[in-house]
């Protein structure tokens, strides 16, 4: 006889109408079980359950008398269905895989409406009825992965409360006349970083200044506005729509570094010594003025050729040490190994008419995006060891080097395109940057890079300050992107009370666990 037992998990639709029960903790032992539809009906996937699987002779699995512990989805989208006068939502064959009751609370709909609804304990709700000229795909991206597209009442009359009543300079260093200036793509809206590198000191030491948009001075922890930014955690960018993390009045104009307006920031000044070693770093509340907004092409025209672009004039006789800074702190990186990630992507628009992706043409990494995003990474090590040195906690960027297993069938692989790995089964800094340098310019580079990146896998937030293996950075976290990023906000917040002379930080020690599976869930 089959043995029976009662397993808890997680449900997935097939198109064609069947579905599996996969378990919440995935184990060797713990194997998918299957869902005859009509036993499917009433469920949604992602939803989490109750069953009894019953194992076959054969090894086969098979779950009935399905009980729902918990909803797995906040709303699902679907086209409006009349039956007998009453209103059903037919939704995606990979949501559910039959129509269900939808209770329009009163609204009128009309068949092949396309709506969305909200997944309740009891049912389906109508929470709205999309235009007729709606983006639909993305709209059912946008639900499909709980993205919240609209801020609630609250957070938005706070954010017009919080702009009528203006900021406090308090004790500020004023930057204003150093010159600073932003390095983005043309169509960027959220400017969040600026640089400024001056000259070299008698011992040869340049300072290199990242100031970053002062969002914490915006965004108040406890408010409504921080906890829809906690919700959010992070700005999404999807095929000509932006869903920010914070309203747009915030990060698009009132916090962003647009040129020749005053800007509240936080600034990391780093020492670069001739050799590329960040040799000091002081934190510090700043308020700075952009004197220059430029884009990444006439950036890397500079570095690559020499030519000053109209707009590179405000900082002229600062240019050449950009360049030094760069140059340091890239051999520095490349004495340590690390991964190098190359950004080389396809430029994508899509058609308002017809709803095509249209390719614009291929958006290569060049010098100058080499140049910013050392700068970046150098304030972000830098504010880590700051924080760290203090025995301050902070949401960690985290990134564990790959297991044997993973590194054996990269070795697989390179020796199939004729390249001699040799890494004995261990993966080192050191080791991945030999790699690249192999592969460099190589017809098959993008092929070694994409199973590179699968080898290597992603990085995370975490509590603990495990260090980061991509980059060889025994201290890593991120603090460049408030605007668009909540684990970067609240590090700053975490600087500026240390700053203001706040020690103990045990309640945001407690809190990071959950943040940070939170910030990496979203």
């Amino acid at each position: 006889m089959a043995a029976s037992t009662r397993m808890r998990g997680r449900i997935t639709v097939h198109g064609r109408g069947f579905g599996f029960l996969n378990p919440l903790t995935p184990s060797a032992d713990a194997v998918a079980a299957f869902i005859t539809p009509p036993d499917l009906n009433r469920f949604l996937a992602d939803d989490v359950v109750e069953a009894d699987v019953t194992t076959a002779a054969d090894g086969r699995r098979s779950a009935a008398n399905l009980a729902l512990v918990q909803r797995g989805r906040a709303q699902v989208t679907g086209s409006v269905v009349m039956r007998g006068g009453k209103s059903f939502l037919h939704p995606e064959a990979d949501v559910a895989n039959t129509d269900l009751p939808l209770d329009t609370a009163g609204t009128a709909v009309r068949p092949s409406d396309v709506v969305v609804a909200d997944v309740l304990p009891t049912g389906l709700r109508l929470a709205r009825v999309l235009p007729a000229d709606a983006d639909v795909p993305l709209e059912r991206v946008i639900v499909r992965h709980g993205i919240r597209s609209r801020f609630p009442d609250s957070a938005q009359r706070e954010t017009d409360t919080l702009l009528r009543a203006g900021h406090e300079l308090r004790a500020r260093r004023d930057l204003r006349a150093v010159p600073t200036v932003t390095v983005d793509a043309p169509t960027t809206r959220d400017i969040d970083d600026a640089v400024s590198v001056l000259p070299a000191d008698p011992t040869g030491g340049l300072r290199l200044l990242v100031s970053i948009a002062d969002a914490s001075e915006w965004v108040r922890e406890g408010t409504a506005l921080d906890e829809e930014a906690r919700a959010r955690a992070t700005s999404v960018y999807l095929a000509g729509r932006v869903l920010p993390m914070l309203p747009p009045a915030l990060s698009e104009d009132h916090a962003s570094l647009h040129p020749g307006m005053d800007r509240l920031a936080l600034t990391a000044e780093l020492r670069v010594d001739p050799d590329g070693n960040v040799t000091s770093v002081d934190v510090f509340e700043s308020l700075i003025r952009s004197h220059a907004r430029l884009n990444y092409e006439e950036v890397a025209a500079f570095l690559d050729h020499g030519e000053v672009s109209e707009a590179m004039a405000p900082i002229r006789d600062h240019l050449r040490w950009f360049r030094a800074a760069d140059a340091r702190l890239g051999v520095a990186r490349g004495r340590r190994g690390g991964a190098v990630f190359a950004r080389d992507e396809a430029r994508l628009s899509v058609n308002p008419q017809t709803q095509e992706v249209v390719i614009l043409g291929d958006d290569r990494a060049h010098s100058a995006h080499g140049m910013i995003e050392r700068f970046m990474v150098a304030a972000n090590e830098a504010v880590g060891r700051w924080l760290n040195d203090r025995g301050v906690p902070a949401p960690w960027r985290v990134h564990d080097p790959p297991e044997s297993d993973a590194v054996v069938d990269l070795e697989a692989f390179m020796d199939h395109f004729g390249f001699g790995a040799g890494l004995g089964g261990r993966l080192t800094p050191g080791a991945l940057a030999g790699i690249y340098a192999q592969v460099h310019g190589a017809p098959c580079e993008p092929a070694v890079r994409s199973v590179m990146l699968r080898t290597l896998g992603p990085a995370r937030y975490d509590a603990r300050p495990v260090g980061h293996f991509g980059l060889a950075a025994p201290l890593y976290l991120h603090f460049t992107s408030p605007l668009r990023r909540y684990a970067d906000l609240v590090v700053h917040r975490t600087v500026k009370a240390y700053l203001r002379g706040q020690r103990d930080f045990s309640p945001l020690a407690q809190q990071l666990p959950a943040l940070t599976e939170h910030i990496n869930e979203r």
